[in-house]
């Protein structure tokens, strides 16, 4: 039975579903909800401009603290026992960064939210789901 389970979370639906699954498979657990800020996407941001590039941040970070904070309080009401619950805002690329973390933060599982794209699309956006599971040092499960 796992003892720190990582639980990435980006606000999606399948992220969140993934919270629960860990809610209810591993309440004793210590959990560390992770979102990690892409700075990929503040090139897609309208209006973002290198001289932007802060007030983005502070946005992006906003955003993630308050998702994180909604996870927080899913967590709670969803476990099945008594485990802590901790936060983390990292900044990279999604998938490298959680399995970086995974090993900096001595987690001995992940879980993690996939959208269950196939095909073309899969191909072309790619799936951070299989990164993980692919190259993380601890054994993962992925929620659809």
């Amino acid at each position: 039975m796992p003892r720190h389970v990582l639980v990435p979370i980006d606000g999606s639906p399948q992220s969140m579903h993934a919270l629960r699954f860990a809610a209810g498979e591993w309440g004793d657990a210590s959990v560390t909800l992770l979102h990690v800020i892409n700075p990929v996407q503040a090139g897609y941001s309208a209006g973002v401009l290198p001289t932007d590039s802060e007030d983005w941040y502070q946005e992006a970070k906003a955003e993630a603290e308050a998702t994180l904070d909604d996870g927080r309080d899913l967590f709670s009401a969803e476990r099945a026992g008594d485990g802590s619950v901790e936060t983390a805002v990292e900044v990279g690329r999604p998938a490298a960064t959680i399995v970086e973390q995974a090993d900096e933060r001595d987690a001995d599982h992940v879980v993690v939210g996939s959208h269950g794209r196939r095909g073309v699309s899969r191909l072309l956006l790619g799936s951070v789901a299989e990164h993980v599971a692919r190259r993380s040092p601890v054994p993962v499960t992925i929620v659809r």
